[in-house]
């Protein structure tokens, strides 16, 4: 049976009607955000990690701490096997002891070498008072002879006594020359040994914190997210046995565009809600905002919005809140940050700060 035109009139009557109380509901009791001073961007709950690394290339000898272990800034977390350097060390302790006997022997040949030079001057001492007594022997000589008390051979006979003196002091003090250079020179040997006490005390030094390097600690405060290798792997220098993450230092990175991110101010007001936990409203403070645009990764937004520029933001959570719930935080997690623009705006109740106590 065919229906009349006059009768499809009421049917179509009531479906404008529908739809137009459909609009005007969706538009007036759907949620549209806190207003205009606010903005929002998806992200993740991020946390700074750090990479536990040996500084020397070795084997791993043993690891003290699993994966999602709390750990305390200073505790060991691994150690690496030291044989190797436990050999240097004997070998670096062993030259330093040869330098430091070294250096005692040559202040021994300096004190030796001094009393070299009191002895040589002793002798110069010694020269000149015979020098002194063959020229007065020498004036006698030449008065008598003038006088012709005496003969011209005492006279030649002083007088060659006394230029013998004067020879004997000329040689005498040049033995204290030799004596003073060879103690000059002792001591710069005995600088050189002392040198090379120093470098031998400062392999030793070296070996020492390489081999303290070798016991892996915890850098700061965190969790265990992974270990990277396992006892008996060898590593190269620099290779990473652990990696942990600060949960004292989380933050969310989310992005916002250029016609809004202009407006965001450093440590203005953040509301974070994840999607683990939607019913926290977690407080943070904004303390990056990009100076340069970038395209937002396609883990955040739609293809659509990764056509648009974006500016990276960075919320971080306070560290109080964070050190009351170690046990809750979780890295990774997806979520939206609600970021006020406007100073005079007010939080709805919606974003009202809910915590655990």
């Amino acid at each position: 049976m065919k229906l009349q035109p006059r009768k499809l009139l009421p049917a179509a009557a009531l479906l404008l009607i529908a739809a137009t109380a459909g609009y005007y509901a969706w538009t007036r009791l759907h949620d549209t955000g806190p207003g205009d001073g606010f903005a929002s961007g998806n992200g993740r709950i991020e946390a700074t990690q750090i990479d536990v690394a040996t500084k020397l290339a070795g084997r791993v000898d043993s690891i003290f701490v699993h994966e999602g272990d709390f750990v305390k800034a200073g505790q060991p977390l691994a150690k690496m096997d030291v044989n190797t350097l436990d050999a240097q060390l004997d070998e670096a302790q062993a030259r330093q002891r040869g330098a430091v006997n070294s250096a005692a022997s040559v202040e021994q040949l300096i004190a030796q070498r001094e009393s070299d030079v009191v002895a040589a001057q002793a002798v110069v001492t010694q020269r000149e008072a015979e020098l002194d007594a063959a020229q007065r022997k020498l004036a006698r000589s030449e008065t008598l002879s003038r006088e012709g008390a005496s003969s011209m051979q005492e006279l030649d006979d002083d007088r060659a006594r006394m230029r013998s003196a004067d020879a004997t002091v000329r040689a005498a003090k040049a033995q204290v020359a030799a004596a003073k250079a060879a103690v000059d020179a002792t001591r710069a040997q005995l600088v050189a040994a002392r040198s090379d006490v120093a470098a031998a005390r400062a392999t030793v030094a070296r070996v020492n914190a390489d081999i303290d390097d070798s016991q892996l600690t915890a850098p700061r405060d965190g969790r265990v997210q992974y270990r990277v290798a396992e006892p008996g792997e060898v590593l190269a220098a620099g290779g990473t046995v652990l990696n942990m993450v600060d949960l004292s230092d989380v933050y969310m990175t989310f992005f916002l565009p250029e016609t809004v991110a202009g407006k965001v101010a450093m440590g203005a007001e953040v509301r974070l809600i994840v999607d683990a936990a939607p019913n926290w409203v977690i407080p943070a403070t904004v303390t990056f905002v990009a100076s340069t645009a970038q395209f937002t990764p396609k883990t955040v937004e739609t293809t659509s919005e990764r056509e648009k520029l974006m500016f990276r933001v960075k919320a971080q959570i306070s560290r109080t809140l964070l050190l009351k719930h170690l046990e809750l935080v979780k890295t990774g997690v997806p979520g939206v940050a609600w970021v006020k623009i406007d100073p005079k705006a007010a939080w709805p109740a919606k974003l009202a700060v809910n915590v655990p106590q």
